[in-house]
């Protein structure tokens, strides 16, 4: 979630014109209390029964958690683009999510 953080200005262009929603299968005040120590300028969605990831694909039955898919979601609901799973580490992977928000948010 660091890389998100440390990357929101570029990647996310600062929350203009786009939405970055984190889903766990954490409790809420566990992430509430996560995102404000680590002062992540983004949304965290508690998904502890796993029905958001159950329904974009993301939940793990045997971990009982959501999995690091990331999902760029165009207006509409559409999505955009998929990447599963999203290797945080690799340069590759924000690259093609820089690209993915560009092409529904434009240049």
């Amino acid at each position: 979630m660091n890389a998100y953080r440390d990357q929101y200005a570029t990647l996310f262009r600062n929350g203009r014109g786009v939405v970055l929603l984190a889903v766990s299968a954490d409790p809420a005040d566990t992430l509430a209390a996560w995102a404000r120590e680590a002062e992540y300028p983004f949304l965290f969605l508690s998904d502890p029964d796993g029905e958001v990831g159950r329904r974009y694909g993301a939940w793990s039955p045997k971990w009982r958690l959501d999995n690091r898919t990331l999902f760029v979601v165009a207006p509409g609901g559409r999505i955009a683009h998929r990447q599963a799973p999203f290797r945080e580490l690799d340069p590759s992977a924000y690259r093609a999510l820089a690209a993915a928000v560009d092409s529904i948010a434009g240049p």
